[in-house]
């Protein structure tokens, strides 16, 4: 008779969608400031696209790889490298690395982007209502500020600024709610599961 011993292992990490939702939300809220004339480009928002948007969202995207959530590890890894990308295009020009990026660059880049998360907004409708407005939000934001580069009118950069603001504080109230509603053990802050 063999002696087998059975060990069962508990996945135990903390859910990092949270992390990722406010390192994305506060950072669009910010650079979307900048984009309705609120205030204007600096080093602030660059540190948050370094720093917050970029790396933590990243991490976040590691993490949830760990939870074997393919959306999220997708999601918040994409969106931190957006982050450090957008901050790349505006710091290496000044370094003299290269130069500025052509609009015509602009537009694609943004472009590509706004299809990225058109398509990632169809994995929402399996997620949550509150996930279906940031990601819809998202997809709209981007598109406007391929309008804006396009046309080069600064009334269509500044509804961008307006519904980016928009935008980045659904995110933020989404990584809030999931705090709040694990934090109580119920719905403190609703986010619409889907049925």
């Amino acid at each position: 008779m063999s002696d087998t011993t059975f060990v069962s292992l508990k996945e135990n990490t903390a859910n990092p969608a949270p992390l990722g939702l406010l390192a994305f939300g506060m950072t669009t809220v910010l650079l979307n400031f900048k984009n309705a004339g609120f205030i204007e480009m600096s080093p602030m928002i660059l540190a948050m696209g370094i720093f917050y948007g970029g790396i933590a969202q990243v991490i976040a995207g590691i993490i949830e790889a760990k939870k074997n959530n393919t959306f999220g590890l997708t999601a918040f890894t994409s969106y931190g490298f957006f982050w450090l990308s957008l901050v790349g295009l505006i710091i290496m020009p000044k370094l003299g690395w290269f130069a500025a990026p052509s609009n015509n660059s602009m537009i694609a880049f943004l472009t590509m982007w706004g299809i990225f998360t058109l398509l990632l907004f169809f994995g929402t409708f399996k997620l949550n209502r509150a996930l279906q407005f940031v990601f819809g939000s998202l997809t709209i934001l981007f598109f406007l500020l391929v309008a804006a580069h396009a046309t080069g009118n600064e009334s269509i950069e500044h509804l961008a600024g307006y519904e980016g603001i928009i935008c980045g504080a659904s995110a933020i109230y989404t990584g809030v709610a999931q705090v709040l509603n694990e934090l109580y053990g119920k719905t403190v802050w609703p986010i619409g599961p889907v049925a």
